[in-house]
């Protein structure tokens, strides 16, 4: 019975935290890309948090953000991750919290009808990566995308298996984007190792799994810019090894 109503607080605690803000930006966009990116701003700097923090209140669920080689960062760089889940980006925007402008490399499908995510996806101008279509326009996109967060001193997110874990296992690391990402930006490249959220995929298991679980997001490898192909493959490589290594350690433990 405790639990039935603990969930039932944390639903409805959740939803209050975000209606207000995902409803404005779905009454914003097609008026005011100003309006829409204040909102978009808001859900970033202040319901992204506070929606962890309500999990962690009521289900006692912990979103760790290590702090390990934070001090080594570069002034712009690209991260590279494993993905698990949407509430990856997210994670991240904590992770990063108003230090840095973080753009996500994402399929366009969530771009239109995701609540509280489309409409700041596309005001903010991340990369909306078309699913149908010809390879050259995926590159395309990338190439803009990677211009616009160089100039503006934004930080790409890109995850290389291009979909989400359904178990937790790593999945094969795509290097097309990637490596083109590396390409139109010339950055350094930052790895980082994330788990914890593919266990709440399922509806059936998800407060059952939220309730003293644990969300963690780890920066495993600062890397100078890779140059040419060779380089690009081999950082790929070296980072899904690291990744790898760290989520092993974290399921030892």
């Amino acid at each position: 019975m405790v639990s039935i109503v603990t969930n039932i607080i944390t639903s409805c605690a959740v939803v209050l935290a975000v209606i207000g803000s995902a409803i404005g930006n779905i009454l914003a966009y097609p008026i005011s890309k100003k309006l829409c990116l204040a909102i978009s701003r808001y859900i970033t700097d202040v319901c992204a948090i506070r929606v962890f923090a309500i999990m962690n209140t009521y289900k006692h669920f912990k979103t760790i953000c290590f702090k390990d080689h934070k001090e080594e960062l570069p002034e712009n760089f690209i991260i590279m991750s494993n993905h698990q889940s949407l509430l990856d980006i997210p994670l991240y925007m904590k992770m990063f919290h108003k230090e840095r402008n973080c753009r996500f490399v994402a399929k366009d499908e969530l771009a239109r009808h995701v609540p509280l995510v489309s409409e700041m996806l596309r005001a903010e101008e991340h990369c909306m990566i078309p699913r149908r279509g010809s390879p050259s326009v995926a590159m395309k996109t990338i190439d803009n995308f990677g211009k616009r967060v160089v100039e503006r001193k934004q930080v790409p997110v890109i995850f290389p298996e291009g979909t989400r874990s359904k178990d937790g296992s790593l999945g094969t690391f795509y290097a097309a984007g990637f490596r083109r990402l590396c390409e139109a930006t010339k950055l350094p490249v930052v790895v980082c190792a994330l788990d914890g959220a593919w266990k709440l995929r399922g509806l059936d298991t998800f407060f059952e799994n939220l309730h003293n679980g644990t969300y963690r997001v780890k920066i495993v490898g600062v890397f100078p810019a890779p140059n040419g192909k060779e380089e690009q493959v081999d950082l790929l490589t070296k980072g899904k090894e690291l990744i790898q290594a760290q989520l092993d350690e974290w399921r030892k433990a």
